[in-house]
């Protein structure tokens, strides 16, 4: 679905495309996040979710709480997200299942491999480019390039004093989505093209193509690489589809 044009529509674009780079969100976050009334942000969520484009879920696991009811999380729904860049899903479906017919399943795998290979052919240069960096924000940056709207969370370590044991890589969007759903090769080839980019086992935890409001990857802690700020955009392209 697109977005239709009503005389909202800059505020509700902006209500949905933040949802979709910071990822499941509250009404409050949202007003904050995007200097709106909390009324305001409810009465573009509640015409999101009328239409489709949004639904309302309950608190992921280990969200922090205070007293009360825990506020609920928006999220896109895949309707949503087609009403930004994933118009050509169905004849790229079309295309891979014709590539299966004829080729078997070991033409889709190599596809997917192709279709990632730009971690492993930008990677080394990037983190070169940018040795401020850790490796996961490395990966972040390059999936933002593409389009997948990524950053870094932190993932903190147990008990008192404890440090972290390592990042989240989170995609906030995927462009191929509709198509993973079916083909989940893709996912699985991005999984391992950051696998062997990090010399190291990494585990996806959620896709969006299976239901999930982002896609998320936990990378270790890894030998030389600095652990640090989380929940921020990461490159400057991810900042415009903040602000756009």
């Amino acid at each position: 679905m697109e977005f239709t044009r009503t005389t909202d529509e800059p505020t509700r674009l902006r209500v949905a495309r933040s949802i979709l780079v910071d990822g499941p969100s509250t009404a409050a976050a949202l007003a904050e996040r995007l200097d709106l009334t909390p009324a305001a942000v409810r009465r573009h969520l509640d015409s999101l979710v009328e239409d489709g484009s949004v639904e309302a879920r309950e608190p992921r696991a280990g969200a922090v709480r205070g007293r009360g009811r825990p506020a609920k999380e928006f999220v896109l729904t895949e309707r949503g997200r087609e009403g930004f860049d994933q118009q050509y899903d169905d004849l790229a479906v079309q295309a891979l299942r014709f590539l299966a017919e004829t080729g078997g399943g070991a033409a889709v795998r190599e596809f997917a491999n192709r279709r990632v290979a730009f971690i492993e052919e930008r990677f080394e240069r990037t983190a070169a480019e940018h040795p401020d960096l850790s490796k996961a924000e490395v990966l972040a940056q390059l999936f933002t390039e593409e389009g997948y709207a990524a950053s870094v969370r932190e993932l903190p370590g147990h008990g008192p004093g404890a440090s972290s044991v390592g990042e989240q890589l989170c995609q906030q969007h995927c462009p191929v989505s509709h198509v993973a759903h079916e083909f989940p090769q893709l996912c699985e080839a991005e999984t391992e093209a950051i696998s062997r980019v990090l010399d190291h086992h990494v585990q996806r935890l959620a896709t969006i193509a299976h239901g999930d409001g982002v896609c998320t990857t936990c990378i270790p802690d890894l030998p030389g690489s600095t652990t640090r700020r989380t929940n921020r955009p990461t490159t400057r392209n991810e900042k415009e589809s903040v602000t756009s």
